[in-house]
């Protein structure tokens, strides 16, 4: 057995999953970010522009402040 080629094996099998581990990640969000950019735009049709300021305020208060009007901004931006 050589254990050299068998750690060196376990180590780049754990590289290739982080980085498919991240890619996947980042599709998700990705992909998130889109659709909630796109139901913002739809929204604002209905509902005008303060949507996005009345939907960040209570974002942020129900699943966390990182959902600011910046941020739900730059999703929209993204159609």
């Amino acid at each position: 057995m050589n254990y050299y080629n068998e750690i060196k094996d376990e180590l780049i099998n754990n590289e290739l999953y982080k980085k498919v581990k991240d890619y996947s990640k980042n599709k998700s969000d990705l992909t998130t970010y889109y659709n909630v950019g796109r139901l913002l735009n739809d929204a604002g049709k209905h509902y005008g522009k303060s949507v996005i300021k009345n939907y960040s305020y209570r974002l942020k208060q129900e699943v966390g402040k990182k959902y600011n009007e910046r941020t739900l901004r730059r999703m929209r931006a993204v159609l």
